[in-house]
């Protein structure tokens, strides 16, 4: 038979409730065997001991990049209590590619995901996850005004296990205002684009949308920096990026224990992503330096000085 027949004998065989059936169980079968290799990288990670560097705990099973492994690698190196073993994550968009899902599936911690879209909230709640662990979505545009109550009314004030801010605008800002939970493990995505060396976030604005923001999609968020110093006052450690150059971690100062240190400049990691677009939506596939120099007439808050400065000014 030619590959079209064969397809259309097996399409013929499943009516359309049957079929979808049998492609989510072929769904579970895959992320099983992708959950049992990932628990032998995760003992193999435990051998190794404390790392010199966070990405070479990296393997991916839900998250976009290798975070999954790095997520691993502190949780089994802190001291977090039954009652702490809880994640929130904002900007999760359907769920089935986020940071937290597989703590949810492998190690059974509870978490609130949200999203600003109905539709994705919708599809969280459809998903036989939501039932099969304590799993709570909700639909909300997080800002620096509602964060606190947020976290607050679903029951996650307090100390929480970990917490993921990436919500592509204030991420800097929804930090900054957070006060109701103290997450043991911070990450946050920060934008690369904007360098290693200045401490920098867009201004506050609680409508940010980043394609709006600019038509590029490459302005949004803060710089490593500016996370780093932030993360100092709230009395937070940087232990480094993943390798992908999008995501930060963080960990409580009375949790950090024997795990490396690191500094801003050293840690920083350029992503080399190249999700530019041009005025239609269309990808331009800019890449490096290119994609500083598309935004630098767009103004920043460098939050040391307190001044707005122009992103040509972040040149390195």
């Amino acid at each position: 038979m030619t590959g079209p027949e064969t397809f259309k004998g097996f399409a013929r065989r499943y009516s359309p409730t049957a079929l979808r059936n049998r492609l989510n169980q072929i769904a579970r079968e895959i992320d099983v065997a992708k959950h049992l290799a990932a628990r032998s990288l995760i003992e193999q990670t435990r051998q190794r001991g404390i790392l010199d560097n966070l990405q070479d705990a990296e393997f991916k099973v839900h998250s976009q990049w290798g975070d999954d492994g790095i997520i691993q690698y502190l949780i089994h190196n802190i001291a977090i209590s039954e009652e702490s073993r809880s994640f929130v994550e904002f900007g999760v968009e359907d769920y089935v590619e986020a940071e937290t899902r597989f703590l949810l599936v492998n190690d059974d911690w509870r978490g609130l995901v949200m999203d600003a879209d109905a539709d994705n909230v919708a599809s969280i709640r459809r998903d036989a996850i939501s039932w099969r662990h304590e799993l709570t979505a909700v639909q909300a545009l997080v800002d620096a005004e509602n964060v606190d109550r947020l976290l607050s009314d679903h029951g996650f004030a307090g100390e929480i296990g970990l917490l993921h801010i990436d919500i592509d605008g204030n991420d800097y800002w929804v930090w900054k205002a957070l006060r109701a939970a103290s997450p043991i493990v911070v990450v946050v995505e920060y934008n690369s684009v904007f360098g290693g060396r200045r401490a920098v976030t867009v201004p506050y604005d609680p409508a940010f949308n980043r394609t709006r923001a600019h038509y590029s999609n490459l302005y949004f968020g803060a710089s490593l920096k500016s996370l780093c110093l932030l993360a100092a006052e709230k009395g937070y450690r940087f232990l480094g990026c993943s390798s992908s150059g999008n995501n930060a971690f963080f960990v409580r100062g009375d949790k950090v224990g024997r795990l490396r240190v690191t500094t801003a400049e050293e840690g920083y990691v350029r992503s080399r992503a190249r999700e530019s677009r041009d005025r239609a939506g269309n990808l331009t596939y800019l890449s490096g330096k290119d994609r500083l120099r598309l935004i630098g007439d767009l103004s920043v808050l460098d939050v040391e000085s307190g001044r707005l400065v122009k992103l040509a000014e972040l040149q390195e």
